[in-house]
């Protein structure tokens, strides 16, 4: 009788981890950490970390909740929400619990009022990028500003401006990961109508974008 109980409840959390698209949010997670580590106490990264996380949240379920109708016509299964493990009405209640997480972490920790504001900066771009933008020439922005957006908000909470080599890195790898990360549903998103610009250049150009991104991003780096 008690598994009865528990099984829904744990079928739901995990639904919600991949809802979160849970890989990127956990790279993301781990690099804000690591540069946190750089101009904070382990304590205040965890802190960081923690409010990252929660903002990473918000997009991630933003984007499956958003993406419901398209995931259901080109039949991905492996979608939380098309597997019925968890449901629009239980994504939708999470996102402003996960919301409210983010800003009392951010505000509460080491980031203050300053880096939160450019926190939810990023957040902002990111769940702009869901509603509207992915459709758009102007789709690898959101990745320009939100990933643009952490070195500046972790270094401004400490009264330092980051070094151009660092948010830069951030800005051309970001952008690189944009136009990879659509290759593998480049044909359903253009029989469905998203048309950002990967879509737009079709697969090859894309791919020779991500790699001259790729080579900006080391050069950016090495010039340190």
């Amino acid at each position: 009788m008690r598994s009865n109980l528990v099984n829904p409840h744990l079928r739901f959390v995990l639904g919600l981890i991949k809802a979160s698209h849970f890989g990127p949010t956990v790279l993301v997670v781990v690099i804000s950490f690591i540069l946190s580590l750089t101009q904070l106490s382990f304590l205040g990264a965890i802190e960081v970390a923690c409010a990252i996380f929660a903002g990473q949240l918000v997009v991630g379920w933003t984007n499956d909740l958003l993406d419901f109708p398209l995931d259901k016509g080109a039949e991905r299964a492996r979608k939380p929400l098309i597997a019925g493990e968890v449901s629009i009405s239980g994504i939708k209640k999470s996102i402003p619990m996960a919301l409210g997480i983010a800003l009392v972490l951010s505000l509460m920790g080491p980031l203050g009022l300053k880096g939160t504001a450019i926190h939810f900066l990023g957040i902002l771009s990111a769940t702009f990028y869901n509603f509207r933008l992915k459709r758009t020439v102007v789709s690898v922005v959101p990745y320009m500003v939100s990933f643009g957006a952490m070195p500046w908000a972790i270094y401004i909470a400490v009264g330092k401006t980051p070094p151009a080599w660092l948010y830069l890195g951030f800005i051309f790898f970001a952008s690189a990961f944009h136009f990879l990360n659509v290759l593998k549903d480049l044909e359903a998103d253009i029989s469905q109508e998203i048309f950002g610009l990967p879509q737009r250049l079709g697969r090859r150009a894309s791919i020779a974008i991500a790699c001259v991104l790729v080579s900006f991003g080391i050069l950016a780096v090495l010039s340190r």
